[in-house]
């Protein structure tokens, strides 16, 4: 190297170094593991993709630009340990009723009713294939991207590249990153269509790509299944990723519900099913007014009481779980059978008053579960998620140490189920 060269060249290391020195500890860090990202990348995620056919071509034009995201939800970046979140990111942390607010629902029933008329041939084929009624579909549709109408804003290679790279499911990001890599070397996806939502969901549907994978339908005759710009493939995909995780044809998916004080809250669960006769025998009826009809008289009912005693219930059938397949959530698959029933029925809302709960973190509630475990309960989890099992176990704590059965988290609790 000429001697003028060389001088040039270490002053701009010198540089480049104290340039490096004077950055934030935590822009180092930042920049230390983007570094480690792109060498995952390279090492990691190219020989999977190579391995599933994926081209050299493809896999540099997905990354292309791409950096980790920092603002995405639970990241564990290296050398650090998860933890709970104490901020309250989904509607079950707060009260659920929050989660069927007049807007959401009014704005989903309208433009789904709308909806039903359009696309009628549509939704009646796809009802006809997969026994999956229309009004079940358009709710899903709604709640995921408004229609097609909501801006998914993010890269799904930026998002599942970050998650699958520093998250606490990792592994599963990283499987969806490798499909997402197998949508674009196949051209599913239109031009610069693959954007996702936080957690890598595609489309209108808002499939996570290996269910597009293995649940996307053409339903227009096109020969392609895209859930982008075609609503006869959204269509006909929702209802094809719902039949095939096990919608019984001819049920409902549930019945909102009067339960006496003398039925438990703690019977709540799939695990607790009886015959809906049964239930009508201890005294549970229809807040409507009607009977049961008899074909779902004779099947199996299951108590589900999202509030526990602080809001309504009601009793579900199968079908209600196979929603909750679509997205792990009660509040989810009660908000796409209420919307459904609201588009073709034009029922009002819930006869039963959501209470004044809720107000806790969600590291509050694993403080619960973990008390509760220590006490020989079976929560579902340590995750500070008041599903099911948290709710009736909640109540049996309660019941058994001569409390009346609420079977939710309360504030006043904390103190009282503490590890």
């Amino acid at each position: 190297m000429h001697k003028i060269s060389q001088v040039i060249f270490r002053n701009l290391v010198i540089a480049s170094f104290a340039m490096l020195l004077a950055l934030p500890a935590q822009a180092q860090d930042r920049a230390k593991i983007e570094r480690q990202f792109q060498n995952w990348l390279e090492q990691s995620i190219w020989p999977r993709a190579r391995a599933k056919n994926v081209k050299r071509g493809t896999f540099e034009a997905a990354f292309a630009g791409v950096s980790l995201n920092w603002k995405l939800p639970d990241l564990v970046p290296p050398g650090t340990k998860a933890t709970t979140p104490r901020k309250q990111r989904q509607a079950e942390f707060g009260s659920p009723g929050k989660y069927f607010n007049a807007g959401s629902v009014g704005g989903a029933t309208k433009t789904g009713r709308q909806m039903a008329k359009r696309h009628a041939k549509a939704l009646k084929a796809t009802e006809r294939k997969t026994g999956v009624p229309g009004r079940i579909i358009l709710a899903i549709w709604g709640r995921e991207s408004g229609y097609g109408r909501v801006d998914i804003p993010h890269s799904v290679f930026e998002v599942l590249g970050t998650k699958g790279f520093m998250s606490t499911r990792a592994d599963y990001f990283t499987d969806e990153l490798i499909a997402a890599l197998q949508i674009a070397q196949a051209g599913h996806a239109p031009g610069k269509a693959m954007k996702s939502s936080w957690a890598g969901a595609l489309g209108q549907p808002q499939f996570m790509p290996s269910n597009f994978l293995k649940y996307a339908t053409d339903g227009d005759g096109d020969g392609r299944a895209d859930i982008w710009r075609s609503e006869a493939d959204t269509i006909a995909s929702i209802g094809s990723y719902l039949a095939k995780h096990g919608w019984v044809k001819g049920r409902d998916w549930g019945f909102e519900v009067n339960v006496p004080a003398s039925v438990s809250c703690t019977l709540e669960g799939p695990d607790q099913g009886k015959k809906i006769s049964q239930w009508e025998s201890l005294g549970i009826t229809r807040t409507s007014g009607k009977p049961f009809p008899k074909h779902e008289r004779r099947g199996e009912g299951y108590l589900m009481m999202p509030a526990g005693r602080n809001g309504p219930a009601f009793i579900v059938t199968p079908n209600f779980y196979v929603l909750k397949d679509y997205n792990t959530s009660d509040l989810y698959a009660l908000f796409v059978g209420h919307v459904g029933d609201r588009i073709q029925y034009g029922v009002g809302n819930f006869a039963g008053k959501w209470g004044k709960v809720g107000g806790l973190f969600r590291s509050d509630v694993a403080q619960m579960q973990k008390a509760l475990v220590a006490q020989g309960h079976d929560v579902g989890g340590v995750d500070g998620l008041p599903g099911y099992k948290t709710r009736r176990s909640i109540g049996r704590w309660q019941e058994a140490t001569g409390q009346n059965a609420t079977c939710f988290p309360e504030v006043s609790m904390k103190a009282k189920l503490a590890p």
